[in-house]
């Protein structure tokens, strides 16, 4: 990669300017992500994964293939048992897919995943850890809570750490640094392995080399990326510096999730069924125009499984998450809105991309009861409801909650027709230009066709 080559991607957003060079096509690493900017002080500027089903809708297949493709970066004879682990809350559902494609792939009954949360259930904790440049830097690693998971847990020889994207590659090593001291019941004291698997890896190598153990062992870090190369960020002198808004506060979730027994935060080791709600695909079954399924938060695997069973019955479907990141207008981030939180913490959600116009039908899953979810989100998506493993059509959803308000909208208004819901523009299909004329006015300081190369990049130490 030639550091002196024009950027194969770049935004100019109104903190600064994001520059990215890396080794390889650059339409491919357009069809991997694109630009957005953070309310956050601590880092201005978004990669906007395209292909990780978050904040752009993406087709399950698409993601499918994502996780295939990371997954065949990972070697097959890891001394086990092995724990996956998929970072809270952006990567939790990759981490997710690439745990089942590898067991899929390999047979392997001793891989367990085990996902970082930013909630406490109330058990006993592997560990914890910051990922200091996020909105909500706290993460936790909870004990498994069957006797077979913990026992996978506590013998572990390898750990495969996944996420969207590496800029530092601090937050792997803060992870494995955290499971590696461990002490007695906590972290992951046999570890001889630990693989960092990204989508874009932008770190240099910066998540390798040695980690040392507790004994004194040095345990190799490796890398699989599907994209690796390298960033700038100019700051632009004067820029607004903006509040964060209360993402980051450590409590105990209020309403708890709906208790099930292959929760990836409490351990899973075997791959989960894949069967849709009673009463969903009948209802679905006469529908003309495409289908959205939403995740809620960190309830993403689920939901994702139910949008792959629909894409399987032959319908057109994406895939897309609320969010806790708060973003502003602007670049891969055409527009969105903001409601409550159904975890009861009283901090605000996000939806991007997301054109209520542009679908025939949308079906949010959720983790918590249903007077949870925040009215004002479900009226302005007239939305079906999945809540836990239960099918809830629209109009009942309708006749609950009943008239008021509709969620607040950021940036432009959505048309049914534009980029956002469409999928056409260049957030979606090509180089993005750079960032201009982000819409401030609408959100003010309020918290407001891909293509997966099967071969997985393995590196060791410096990608």
């Amino acid at each position: 990669m030639d550091a002196d080559a024009p950027p194969a991607l770049a935004a100019t957003l109104e903190t600064g300017r994001i520059e990215v060079r890396c080794a390889g096509d650059p339409a491919r690493a357009a069809a991997l992500f694109g630009f957005a900017e953070r309310i956050n002080p601590k880092r201005a500027f978004l990669f906007v994964s395209k292909v990780l089903g978050r904040h752009i809708p993406v087709a399950p297949s698409v993601m499918r293939a994502a996780f295939a493709a990371l997954a065949q970066g990972i070697p097959d004879d890891l001394p086990g048992p092995v724990v996956v682990t998929g970072m809270a809350e952006t990567a939790v559902g990759l981490g997710a897919g690439v745990h089942d494609a590898y067991v899929a792939r390999t047979g392997r009954a001793d891989a367990l995943f085990l996902s970082t949360t930013r909630t406490r259930f109330g058990g006993p904790l592997l560990g914890r850890f910051d990922e200091v440049h996020s909105h909500a830097s706290g993460h936790l690693v909870h004990l498994p809570v069957h006797a077979r998971d913990r026992a996978l847990a506590a013998g572990a020889r390898s750990l495969v750490m996944v996420d969207d994207e590496a800029s530092t590659g601090q937050t792997f090593r803060n992870l494995a640094g955290v499971l590696l001291a461990g002490g007695p019941g906590r972290g992951l004291p046999a570890l001889e392995r630990i693989r960092c698997c990204v989508l874009t890896d932008w770190s240099g190598g910066a998540e390798g080399g040695p980690l040392i153990g507790p004994d004194g062992r040095a345990i190799a870090v490796e890398t699989t990326a599907l994209l690796t190369g390298a960033f700038r960020w100019i700051a632009r002198a004067g820029a607004p510096i903006r509040a964060l808004p209360d993402a980051d506060v450590e409590r105990a979730r209020a309403i708890m999730p709906i208790a099930r027994d292959d929760d990836g935060r409490l351990g899973r080791a075997a791959r989960s069924a894949a069967t849709l709600p009673a009463g969903l695909a009948e209802a679905m079954a006469p529908v003309v125009g495409k289908i959205h399924v939403l995740g809620a938060g960190e309830h993403v695997w689920e939901p994702f499984l139910i949008a792959e069973g629909l894409e399987r019955l032959g319908h057109d479907v994406s895939f897309s998450a609320t969010t806790r990141s708060p973003i502003l207008a602007g670049g891969a981030v055409r527009a969105g809105m903001a409601f409550r939180d159904h975890e009861g913490l009283g901090i605000a959600n996000y939806l991007y991309n997301v054109d209520p116009g542009a679908y025939a039908r949308i079906v949010l899953c959720v983790d918590t009861g249903i007077d949870a979810v925040d009215p004002a989100l479900l009226r302005s998506l007239r939305a079906d409801l999945v809540v836990g493993d239960r099918f809830h059509d629209r109009a009942e959803v309708a006749r609950r909650i009943g008239p008021g308000p509709a969620a607040r909208v950021i940036g432009p208004a959505a048309s049914g027709t534009g980029p956002a819901a469409s999928g056409t523009g260049p957030a979606a299909s090509g180089i993005e230009p750079a960032v201009h004329g982000i819409d401030h006015a609408a959100s003010g300081n309020d918290p407001a066709a891909h293509e997966i190369d099967p071969a997985a990049r393995k590196s060791g130490g410096a990608p």
